[in-house]
């Protein structure tokens, strides 16, 4: 069985990593899919997708800080972005980020560990964003 799903996610700052953990899950579970995989992907260029802990709400502002301090928005080391929109930086976080997440699902839950959670990863915010879950399994 394949099953597709969207939702919407409306980012409220230029650059932060919202915790979609509880919607994908919802899809899952309404799916009714015992074992099977869960594809998730982003269909922005200054966005993306993640996996990583969700106990403590300090890791996703160090990965951003972090992000910004590698890759900080008009360029650094003497090198400025040509892209004439400006989010150059945008684009290259998505990229290291990626787009697309793949979970396992087994009796109808995502096998995430005890600390992950799953992130939408802006870059270029605030703004509306799409979610594209699609489900294979039995």
């Amino acid at each position: 069985m394949l099953i597709f799903k969207e939702f919407n996610i409306r980012t409220p700052e230029r650059e932060i990593l919202i915790d979609i953990s509880n919607e994908v899950s919802k899809i899952v579970r309404s799916a009714n899919i015992s074992n099977g995989i869960c594809h998730i992907f982003i269909p922005h260029t200054t966005a993306g997708i993640t996996i990583n802990e969700n106990a403590d709400p300090s890791v996703t502002k160090d990965i951003i800080t972090y992000l910004n301090k590698l890759i900080p928005q008009g360029g650094s080391l003497g090198y400025r972005f040509r892209h004439g929109e400006g989010n150059s930086d945008a684009h290259i976080k998505s990229s290291l980020v990626g787009t697309s997440l793949s979970i396992f699902i087994h009796e109808k839950r995502l096998m995430l560990g005890t600390w992950q959670g799953i992130y939408f990863s802006e870059f270029d915010g605030p703004r509306n964003r799409k979610v594209y879950v699609q489900i294979q399994g039995e």
